[in-house]
C-alpha cells in the first residue's frame, strides 16, 4: 500500500455508501434518533461514520482488516515497527507506555515535570519514580529537558529500572539530547519511553528536533489532534522492536481502552498521518516560516521577548522547535494570564495556555499570514496600552521546589487520609493531585511532602487567575493528606 492510501477512512465511506439497514449501536442510527439541531450543526457524512465494530469494519481491539492496514502505513511513516491507533488520548497511550514495562515495586526513571498521565500509571501500575530534576530556565519561569548526565547517573545509582521516560520536546517545544539518553539506556537494557505528545510533526522536517522512533527510542506517545491534523482525542503509540513485547503493548492498551471505539478518531488519524507523510514536509516548512517572522515581529515590540535559538547550548537545551511560540510578558509587568485574558476579551484570540510569566501560542499549518497579523497587532496595542496606563514594574520569577517523596504515589493514593485547612498541611504527605493545566505538571504527587514554598506558588497561581486543578475541594481551601496517627495519652 501507498502513503497516499487511507484503507480505514476509504472502507467507511464505502460502508456508509451502502447505506446499510442498522440493527446495531450507536443508538443515532446515522442522526436519525438524534436533536435535529445537532444532526444539522455535525452533519450527515460525520454521522454516517459514527459506527461501532461491527465485523466489516475491524475491531481496533484486535486488528486484522482495515484498522491493521492504516496502523501498518502510520508505523512505516512514523519509522516505527508498531503503530497502535489510541481513542484514549495520549494520556491513553503513555498510561499504555508505562504499565507495559512496570508493575508492582518496579523503578520507572521519570523527569519531575511529567503530564499527569505519566503519575496516574505509576499509582495505577504500583511502580516507584526515580525523580530527575529537569533544568529550570530562570529566566522564564518554565521547565526544560533533563540532560544526559543526570539520566546516566539515575541509571548508576538505579540499574534495576525497568524504563527511563523522557519529554520530548517538551510542551514548550524544547528538546533535550534524545538520541545520547537512549544510547546510555540501551547500555543497561533499559528501555525509553518517549512522551511525544507534543511533537507529531517533527518526525517530518530535518529542521525540527529528532523525533522517537529516529533517536531510537522504543516506546513513543504521539499526539496526532495536536499538531498532527486529527480530531481531538486520537494520537498514536509508536514502537520499536527490542526490549518491549508488542503482545504485551497491545494488552495493556485494549485494558485501558474503551470497547466502543470511535472510528471518527480513528478515520481522522488515517487521513492525518496520508497527509504528514505525503505533504508533510512542505506544509512544516511554510509553518515554520511563518512562525519565524511572527518571532522576528513580537521581538520587535518593546517589552516582549519571543524564545528563539538563543535558548539553545545548555545540555537541557539541546535542541527546540520553532513552531512554539514563547512569549514572555512579564517586563511588562503583567502575567501570562492577564495577557490572555485580554487577547480574549479584546481581539477574541485564544491562546495555548498561559502561566505567572508567559503565553504560549502553536503555529500549525492551519494557521494563516491573516492570523498571524491578527496576533502581532494585537500584542502591539496591549504594550501600547499598557504604556499609556503607566509603568508597571516588571515581574519577578517565582520558582515551585521538587518537593521529597515520602512514600511511593500508589501507597499515598490509597492510605487512610484526612482532608485539613490547605494552610495546615505544611510538613504533611500530601494524598492527592495538585497541577496547574494546560500543562498538567503537577505541583504535588501523592506521596510528597507539603512545603510552605509550595503552599505559597499554589496561591499566587489561584491568585492570579490559572487554572490550578486535581484535589477534591476545588475551592483548595482544604487539601487531602495521609492521617497520622499520634500516641494516645
Amino acid at each position: 500500500m501507498s502513503q497516499h492510501d487511507t484503507p480505514l477512512f476509504t472502507g467507511l465511506m464505502n460502508h456508509s455508501k451502502k447505506n446499510p439497514v442498522q440493527f446495531h449501536i450507536p443508538g443515532h442510527k446515522k442522526g436519525a434518533g438524534m436533536d435535529p439541531e445537532f444532526k444539522e450543526f455535525i452533519g450527515e457524512n460525520a454521522l454516517s461514520i459514527d459506527l461501532i465494530n461491527i465485523a466489516p469494519l475491524d475491531d481496533l481491539h484486535q486488528p486484522k482488516g482495515m484498522i491493521k492496514e492504516a496502523q501498518d502505513l502510520a508505523a512505516k511513516a512514523f519509522g516505527a515497527d508498531h503503530t497502535f491507533f489510541s481513542v484514549q488520548g495520549t494520556s491513553g497511550a503513555i498510561m499504555t507506555m508505562v504499565m507495559s514495562v512496570c508493575g508492582p515495586g518496579d523503578k520507572i526513571i521519570v523527569p519531575r515535570n511529567v503530564h499527569k498521565s505519566v503519575m496516574t500509571a505509576i499509582v495505577f501500575s504500583g511502580a516507584t519514580p526515580v525523580f530527575i530534576h529537569p533544568d529550570i530556565d530562570e529566566n522564564l519561569g518554565i521547565s526544560h529537558g533533563i540532560t544526559t548526565d543526570a539520566v546516566a547517573r539515575a541509571l548508576e545509582q538505579n540499574p534495576d529500572a525497568k524504563g527511563v521516560l523522557v519529554i520530548n520536546p517538551t510542551y514548550f517545544g524544547i528538546s533535550a539530547d534524545l538520541k545520547k539518553i537512549v544510547e546510555i539506556a540501551h547500555s543497561y537494557d533499559v528501555p525509553v519511553l518517549v512522551d511525544e505528545a507534543h511533537g507529531v510533526h517533527i518526525h517530518f522536517h530535518d529542521d525540527l528536533p529528532l523525533s522517537a522512533m529516529q533517536a531510537g527510542a522504543d516506546l513513543a506517545a504521539t499526539s496526532v489532534h495536536k499538531l498532527g491534523g486529527s480530531m481531538t482525542q486520537s494520537s498514536v503509540l509508536n514502537m520499536k522492536n527490542g526490549l518491549v513485547s508488542p503482545k504485551r503493548v497491545q494488552t495493556i492498551l485494549s485494558m485501558l481502552t474503551t470497547t466502543s471505539t470511535s472510528y471518527l478518531l480513528l478515520a481522522s488519524l488515517d487521513v492525518a498521518r496520508k497527509r504528514l507523510a505525503t505533504e508533510g514536509h512542505e506544509l512544516i516548512s511554510r509553518t515554520i516560516d511563518l512562525a519565524e517572522r511572527m518571532r522576528d515581529e513580537i521581538n520587535g515590540i518593546e517589552g516582549l521577548y519571543c524564545v528563539g535559538k538563543e535558548i539553545l547550548g545548555t545540555k537541557a537545551t539541546f535542541d527546540y522547535d520553532p513552531t512554539k511560540l514563547i512569549i514572555s510578558v512579564k517586563d511588562l509587568g503583567i502575567s501570562g494570564f492577564d495577557a490572555e485574558k485580554w487577547l480574549r476579551e479584546s481581539h477574541n484570540i485564544e491562546v495555548e495556555l498561559s502561566d505567572l510569566y508567559n503565553i504560549l501560542c502553536i503555529i500549525t499549518p492551519g494557521d494563516t499570514e491573516k492570523d498571524a497579523s491578527t496576533l502581532v497587532r494585537a500584542l502591539k496595542e496591549l504594550t501600547e496600552k499598557l504604556k499609556q496606563d503607566g509603568a508597571r514594574d516588571p515581574i519577578t520569577v517565582m520558582l515551585p521546589d521538587i518537593p521529597v517523596l515520602s512514600i511511593t504515589p500508589r501507597d499515598a493514593f490509597y492510605a487512610e487520609t484526612e482532608v485539613i485547612p490547605i494552610d495546615e498541611t505544611v510538613g504533611r504527605t500530601i494524598a492527592e493531585f495538585i497541577m496547574v493545566y494546560p500543562p498538567g505538571i503537577p505541583i504535588f504527587i501523592p506521596g510528597e511532602i507539603i512545603t510552605k514554598e509550595n503552599i505559597e506558588y499554589i496561591k499566587t497561581n489561584i491568585e492570579a487567575g490559572l487554572p490550578v486543578q486535581g484535589p477534591e475541594d476545588y475551592d483548595l481551601r482544604h487539601l487531602r493528606v495521609i492521617k497520622e496517627h499520634r500516641a494516645i495519652r
